[in-house]
């Protein structure tokens, strides 16, 4: 397994930067060939050109909004967890997205791989979501 981190500070209220990062739909706009969708309390992500692709189904585990939220991945391409708190700042709030995953298939050898691309794609992601 993974793990990565993100951490951004931008000038929109905790609330703000919650309600955008939990904007499921959107989070497709910024994975390529990816759909998101929120389903019976919890997330599909579906990546691929047509049948050729896989499902990233997610659960919802923690919920604190405008706090923090956590999500289990409970595919069988995709392991591990995702946990993003939302701290307010006088001008602004800090977000920070932790995560450990795992590509089924992937050799630990190539872990310090999959942490870059993890790091690189879920910064397209916060970047994307929460632009002003």
């Amino acid at each position: 397994m993974s793990e990565f981190s993100v951490v951004r500070e931008v000038p929109l209220t905790a609330e703000e930067a919650f309600t955008r990062l939990t904007d499921w739909s959107r989070h497709g706009d910024h994975v390529p060939l990816t759909k998101v969708h929120a389903v019976n309390g919890g997330i599909l992500a579906r990546t691929g050109i047509g049948p050729l692709g896989f499902d990233d189904p997610m659960r919802i585990v923690d919920w604190d909004p405008p706090r923090r939220f956590r999500l289990e991945k409970q595919g069988r391409v995709v392991t591990g967890w995702a946990e993003v708190t939302v701290t307010p700042l006088d001008l602004g709030s800090r977000v920070e997205w932790r995560e450990v995953a795992h590509t089924t298939g992937v050799p630990k050898a190539f872990a310090r791989a999959e942490r870059a691309v993890g790091r690189m794609l879920f910064s397209r992601v916060i970047d994307g979501l929460l632009r002003t």
